[in-house]
C-alpha cells in the first residue's frame, strides 16, 4: 500500500504513459487489459483488482478479469444489474466508495474471495468505466482501509485509468458482443439442422423421443455404422431414413434391404451381386445392393435374422469395403456407410454362438435404441391425430375428434405392435365412424379392455356391447351436464335402470356436473 508520501505525490504521468502504449501497441486486447489490471495490482498493492463487463443481451454484469481471485471465484461474481454495489454502480453510473465493506449490507461478496476478518480492514472502490455516457463495465479493487490519504489518492487515478482503458474495454464488449451473436446463429442453425433431421413422419415430443432426435443429430454428419435397436412397430426405419437424409450422402443412394424377406438362398444373391453364368439362371451379370448403395447408404433390416455364411462376406464389407460378386474372381470395390436395425438381442446372439460376435461389435459401433410407444404415452395422441389427419384424406372422410373413453383405451393399452398397431387401429376406426367421431367400439377388442368396461371377463361379444353401452352412457351425461334425469330421457331409459347402469359400470355423476353450471352460465350471460 502507498505510503502518505507517496499518496501526496503528483499521479505518476510515465507510469500512465506507459499503460497506454501497453493498450496502443498490443495486438490482443484481452491479454493487454489482463497485464493492465496486474500492473496496478502490483503498483499500488491492491488486494484485489476486478474489471467487469457489462452483457447487453441478458443484462447481466461478468467478471472478465481479476488479480486476487480464482477462475471459480470469478465464476461466482455474476450480477444483476442494480444488485449489489457493482450493479448498482453499472445502474447509476455513479462510482461507490466503502471504506468498510463489513458494514455495509448491500456488498454481497458473491465470489465469496474475502473471510469476516478481511472485511474488517477493507475498503471498496466500484468505479464504473463508460463509453460514450454508457456503463460498459466496472473496475473494483479492494484496499487496506487504516490509510485515508491512499483511499482519497485511489480514487482519482482510477476515474483517470478507467478513461484511459474505456476504449479497449469497449472494443473487446465488441468482440464479445459479436461473439455472443455468433453463438446465437450457431444454436439458430444447429436448430434448423436439428429439424432437417426430424423428418415430419417421425412423430413425438416426449424426454425419449427428444433424446433420439438428439442422438441422430450427433451421428447423422458423421460416416459411423449404426445399429437401430427396438421392437417391432417402432419405427426404426424412419430413423435410418433420418439419419440418411441428414448426412452428407443425402444426395447419394439409399438402398433398403429386410435380410428376413426372402429365403437364405437369394439373400446372397441380392445382397452381393453375380457374375453371367455363376448358377442355373443366372443369365446375365447382375449387380447387388451393395453396389447399388455404392457412395451413399444401405440399410440392412432384421440383420439378425442374416445365416453366418452371409454374416461372414458382411464382416469383409465393413473391414475392406469390398464385396465378391456369386461367382466373380475380382472383388469390387465400394464406399458405402452401413445402418442396420434388429428386434433382437444381438449380443446374446453372439454370446450363444448364433451371430458372429466379431460382426456384432463392427456393427455396434453406435447403437440407438428407438423406444417403444408404451414408454411415451405422451406421444399416442399425437400419432392418432397424425393417422387421422392421413385416413381422412385416403378414404375421404371428415373425424373430426376421439371419444373420451376412445382415448381412455388407448392410454391405458400396452400396445405389443407399438406405432405400427396404433396405425392400424386408427384405420379401421377412420373407416367404422359414421359420426365423424373414433368412439370406444371403434377400436379392436383387444383395446375394449374390462378395466374400462367393467364388467369382467363377458367374452368378446359381452365387452362388445359393455363398451358400446358405456361410451353412449358417458355421452349423454356429457351432453346433459351430469343430469340423470335427462340422460336417461335421451337414452330411452327410466332414471332407476340408468342408475343401475351407472352402478355397473362406476360411474360418478358428480364428474359431469360442471359442464351442466357452465352451460347454465353460459345461457344466463347471453340472455
Amino acid at each position: 500500500m502507498l505510503n502518505k508520501s507517496s499518496a501526496k505525490k503528483k499521479i505518476d504521468l510515465v507510469f500512465i504513459h506507459e499503460i497506454c502504449e501497453l493498450l496502443i501497441d498490443s495486438k490482443n486486447i484481452r491479454e493487454s487489459v489482463a497485464q493492465v489490471i496486474k500492473i496496478l495490482s502490483e503498483y499500488f498493492g491492491f488486494l484485489k483488482c476486478v474489471l467487469t463487463i457489462v452483457n447487453k443481451h441478458n443484462g447481466r454484469i461478468f467478471i472478465e478479469e481479476a488479480y486476487g481471485l480464482t477462475p471459480d471465484e470469478m465464476k461466482r461474481g455474476v450480477y444483476k444489474i442494480g444488485e449489489g454495489i457493482t450493479g448498482k454502480v453499472v445502474k447509476t453510473g455513479a462510482m461507490i466508495l466503502l471504506k468498510n465493506i463489513a458494514d455495509e449490507p448491500q456488498f454481497l461478496d458473491k465470489t465469496r474471495s474475502r473471510s469476516d476478518t478481511d472485511k474488517e480492514k477493507t475498503a471498496f472502490l466500484c468505479m464504473p468505466i463508460k463509453h460514450n455516457l454508457e456503463v460498459i463495465g466496472t473496475l473494483s479493487v479492494d484496499l487496506d482501509n487504516n490509510n485515508e490519504n491512499a483511499l482519497e489518492y485511489t480514487v482519482i487515478f482510477l476515474k483517470i485509468i478507467t478513461s484511459v482503458i474505456s476504449q479497449s474495454v469497449r472494443v473487446y464488449q465488441l468482440r464479445y458482443e459479436e461473439n455472443e451473436l455468433l453463438k446465437e446463429e450457431n444454436e439458430r442453425l444447429t436448430d434448423m439442422l436439428k429439424e432437417q433431421f426430424h423428418p415430419k413422419n417421425i412423430i413425438g415430443k416426449s424426454g425419449p423421443m427428444q433424446q433420439l432426435y438428439n442422438m441422430i443429430f450427433k451421428v447423422a454428419e458423421s460416416r459411423t455404422t449404426v445399429l437401430i435397436l427396438g421392437e417391432s412397430g417402432v419405427g426404426k426405419e424412419l430413423v435410418a431414413n433420418a439419419i440418411h437424409f441428414g448426412s452428407e450422402r443425402s444426395t447419394r443412394p439409399f438402398i433398403k434391404f429386410n435380410c428376413a424377406a426372402l429365403p437364405p438362398s437369394l439373400v446372397e444373391s441380392e445382397l452381393f451381386g453375380h457374375e453371367k453364368g455363376a448358377f442355373t439362371g443366372a443369365n446375365a451379370l447382375r449387380t447387388g445392393k451393395f453396389e447399388a448403395a455404392d457412395t451413399g447408404t444401405i440399410f440392412l433390416d432384421e440383420i439378425g435374422e442374416l445365416e453366418p455364411t452371409i454374416q461372414s462376406k458382411l464382416l469383409r464389407v465393413i473391414q475392406e469395403k469390398e464385396i465378391d460378386r456369386i461367382g466373380g474372381d475380382k472383388p469390387v470395390r465400394v464406399d458405402i456407410r452401413i445402418i442396420s436395425a434388429t428386434n433382437k438381442n444381438l449380443e446374446e446372439l453372439a454370446k450363444s454362438g448364433r451371430f458372429r460376435e466379431d460382426l456384432f461389435y463392427r456393427l455396434n459401433v453406435f447403437p440407438l435404441f428407438v423406444p417403444p410407444l408404451r414408454e411415451r404415452k405422451t406421444d399416442i395422441m399425437l400419432l392418432a391425430d397424425h393417422f387421422i389427419e392421413i385416413f381422412n384424406s385416403a378414404n375421404k372422410k371428415n373425424i373430426r375428434r376421439i371419444s373420451t373413453p376412445a382415448i381412455n383405451m388407448m392410454m391405458s393399452y400396452h400396445w405389443p405392435g407399438n406405432v405400427r398397431e396404433l396405425e392400424n387401429c386408427i384405420e379401421r376406426a377412420v373407416l367404422l365412424s359414421e359420426d365423424d367421431v373414433i368412439h370406444g367400439y371403434h377400436l379392436p377388442p383387444s383395446l375394449q379392455s374390462a378395466q374400462y368396461t367393467s364388467t369382467g371377463d363377458t367374452g368378446e361379444l359381452g365387452k362388445k356391447l359393455d363398451t358400446i353401452e358405456y361410451e353412449m352412457i358417458i355421452e349423454a351425461l356429457k351432453q346433459s351436464g351430469g343430469c340423470e334425469y335427462k340422460a336417461a330421457s335421451q337414452l330411452g331409459l327410466t332414471t332407476r335402470q340408468l342408475g343401475l347402469r351407472l352402478k355397473k359400470f362406476s360411474i360418478t355423476l358428480g364428474d359431469y356436473k360442471f359442464s351442466r353450471r357452465y352451460r347454465n352460465s353460459d345461457m344466463h350471460s347471453k340472455a
